[in-house]
């Protein structure tokens, strides 16, 4: 890895093209001492349950054990590396088995089972000394924290409430403060390394100048109050918006910015109801992004919930799997509500699309200038919680935690 800047407001762009980065992240972030959001506890409601998920590039089973406690592990068979799980979930009470050559394995990832160990008719087979308990996938410790479920395969890890520290932990109960029900989910293409997404939902700065109708329609400004929460390590942050006041001096902020925004009355949406909500957190906040380190990312933007996963895919392709969450007992209005703000975001979202494309003109405009870096200076030089959204606190952040994971 070649020498890196001294200062956290600037960052190379070799970061997000070097292959063997990449690799050396894989090893030293996602499976080392860092907790990975891998599912909802919901999705693996009954014994036997599993779903397949990942940490960083590793694919990984996640499984309520017959005991109904939550086990994860990496999903490769030991015999020659094929997926143990080619389908997404399902319920296997009496265990998973290798469609290449059944090997079997329980609940925990022990292999169990190996066909024609004893080989066929006195021919064959394994040799007497192979031993089953020596062989096997790596086994993650898992941990639960508000229904969601994270994994980790390093014996480093501190516990997940300490990982992620009092300040998020508070405001993701204060978001998933009952049970669950899953609304919708599905996987969006990245044209981008994961890192620059990860920047991305840690940049406030960028919320109401790249997502002209966060503007428009006043669900985020700069101008209105707000703040961002960024841990001492750096790797956590929240970043809110409180409910519009004061419209006419935010109109004027934005004017003199010259930013694009609704201030002739130019613009109307036809169904006008895609911007009603409730507060039924009760606290005036109307927008709140959390991310814990280093691709979970919760979502409260008006009344549509969400978690999202960010993963790997190369050093130009990252997946981000959204899942759309509501609760058992919302009102069918609620639910309603809910689902019409999912327009919101995504890949097609009146506020989000910009997201799935931004990330890619940054990778294309930077291919030739690895040496090159980029400015990272809004807010300062720190990585500190502030009283602003105009600032880039919390990406300093997230190098902050990332150079201390590998090294740097």
């Amino acid at each position: 890895m070649e020498a890196w800047p001294a200062t956290l407001t600037r960052v190379p762009y070799w970061v997000y093209q070097d292959p063997q980065v990449l690799a050396d992240e894989q090893r030293r972030i996602f499976e080392g001492p860092v907790w990975n959001f891998l599912c909802l506890e919901m999705e693996i409601p009954n014994n036997g349950d599993w779903r397949a998920s990942h940490a960083g590039a590793m694919p990984v089973v996640v499984a309520r054990d017959t005991d109904g406690a939550i086990r994860a592990f990496e999903n490769r068979c030991a015999h020659r590396g094929a997926l143990i799980c080619i389908e997404d979930s399902g319920n296997v009470l009496r265990g998973f088995h290798c469609v290449y050559h059944a090997w079997r394995y329980d609940l925990k990832g022990n292999l169990i089972g190996i066909a024609f160990k004893d080989g066929v008719n006195g021919q064959g087979g394994m040799d007497k000394s192979f031993s089953m308990e020596q062989h096997g996938p790596r086994k993650l410790r898992t941990a639960t924290v508000c229904g969601l479920v994270f994994g980790t395969l390093s014996a480093d890890t501190p516990p997940i409430e300490e990982y992620l520290g009092e300040e998020i932990l508070v405001r993701m109960k204060r978001v998933l403060k009952k049970p669950v029900r899953i609304l919708g989910k599905f996987t969006q293409a990245l044209p981008n390394n994961w890192k620059l997404y990860i920047e991305n939902v840690k940049d406030t700065y960028h919320a109401s100048l790249l997502h002209t109708f966060f503007a428009t329609f006043r669900i985020t400004r700069l101008s209105q109050g707000g703040g961002v929460i960024v841990t001492g390590s750096g790797a956590h942050h929240v970043s809110t918006t409180r409910t519009p006041a004061m419209a006419q001096a935010q109109d004027a902020a934005f004017a003199r910015e010259a930013v694009p925004t609704n201030k002739e009355g130019s613009y109307r949406l036809a169904d006008p109801s895609l911007l009603d909500n409730v507060d039924e957190f009760g606290d005036g906040i109307q927008l709140q992004i959390l991310s814990v380190f280093p691709g979970f990312v919760l979502q409260q933007i008006h009344n549509c919930l969400a978690v999202r996963q960010v993963l790997p895919k190369g050093i130009e392709a990252t997946d981000l799997n959204w899942t759309y969450i509501g609760f058992e007992d919302d009102a069918p209005e609620l639910c309603r509500m809910r689902l019409k703000q999912a327009n919101l975001v995504g890949p097609a979202g009146f506020v989000s699309m910009e997201d799935g494309a931004v990330g890619g003109f940054v990778q294309r405009g930077t291919v030739t200038a690895a040496n090159a870096q980029s400015i990272v200076e809004m807010g300062g030089g720190l990585a500190e919680s502030q009283d602003t959204r105009a600032t880039e606190a919390s990406v300093r952040g997230f190098w902050k935690a990332w150079r201390a994971c590998m090294g740097v």
